[in-house]
């Protein structure tokens, strides 16, 4: 079976660099209510901007948020495997690349230390434990995956590293980007959350971060109901795809809504 798993590791690895040849047609389901829009200057930049923007009942994108300086992979972004964007050629995102991943995501659960979300919230969540992990290791079964083990008193070796509950501040609400979830390809990046940042100018290893009020507004807006996803991009790549994708004009992305 591990041998079998390293297999795959390694027959993923040669496909870091995808070919060019046919794009993906796909448009961004007119379910999704709540947009989460991320833009890096380029490729290789470590910072960016978020902004949220709601769906009317005409189809139109709406700014509900001002932009909100946020910190992506520390080496950048390269293309992650989530709703739309799966089979672009270019840059691929791998496990311990330090790349965010750019697409478009589902926003999964929300996972804090505390017994309820802040005040005005309405969001699915879990309290993490110290039984409570997530994996990262490409050749265990639940790769990229939440787990809990049943005794967190004697641990497995592999659950140091997996474990959720660290006493670290930067974790105390993580909210999942799912990016390589269905199913989880051994190698391809795993555990992406939003979460606090650490500083203003120290990146993640992938994750999407930002100052602590931010995120604890961000965590108030979403609601299950809206169907919340998250693209990022570079600037760039955004301006080519917001109309074949169904995103909002680049003209209001970065643009203080009105009042």
């Amino acid at each position: 079976m591990k041998a079998f798993a390293l297999l795959t590791l390694a027959v993923a690895s040669l496909c870091v660099l995808r070919p060019a040849g046919a794009v993906e047609a796909q448009v961004l389901d007119a379910g999704v209510h709540q947009l989460i829009v991320g833009t890096a200057p380029d490729w290789n930049s470590l910072h960016g901007h978020i902004q949220t923007f709601q769906r009317d009942g005409q189809g139109r994108w709406k700014a509900v948020g001002a932009p909100v300086p946020v910190l992506f992979g520390k080496n950048g972004l390269a293309w992650g495997r989530g709703l739309v964007g799966n089979e672009q050629p270019g840059l691929h995102k791998q496990e311990r690349d330090g790349r965010a991943p750019a697409g478009i995501f589902e926003v999964g659960k929300i996972y804090t230390y505390d017994p309820a979300l802040p005040q005005g919230s309405d969001y699915p969540f879990h309290q993490v434990t110290a039984a409570d992990g997530w994996v990262d290791d490409p050749s265990l079964p639940n790769y990229n995956r939440f787990i809990t083990i049943p005794d967190p008193e004697h641990p497995p070796a592999w659950f140091e590293k997996a474990k959720m509950r660290q006493g670290d501040f930067a974790y105390h609400w993580l909210v999942e980007i799912r990016h390589n979830s269905d199913p989880p390809v051994p190698g391809a990046g795993s555990a992406i959350f939003f979460h606090i940042r650490r500083g203003p100018d120290r990146p993640s290893s992938g994750c999407t971060t930002m100052a602590e009020p931010d995120l604890v507004r961000l965590i108030r807006w979403l609601r299950a109901n809206d169907h919340p996803a998250y693209v990022l991009l570079p600037a760039s790549e955004y301006a080519k795809r917001w109309q074949e994708w169904g995103l909002p004009d680049p003209a209001i992305v970065g643009a203080q809504p009105p009042q």
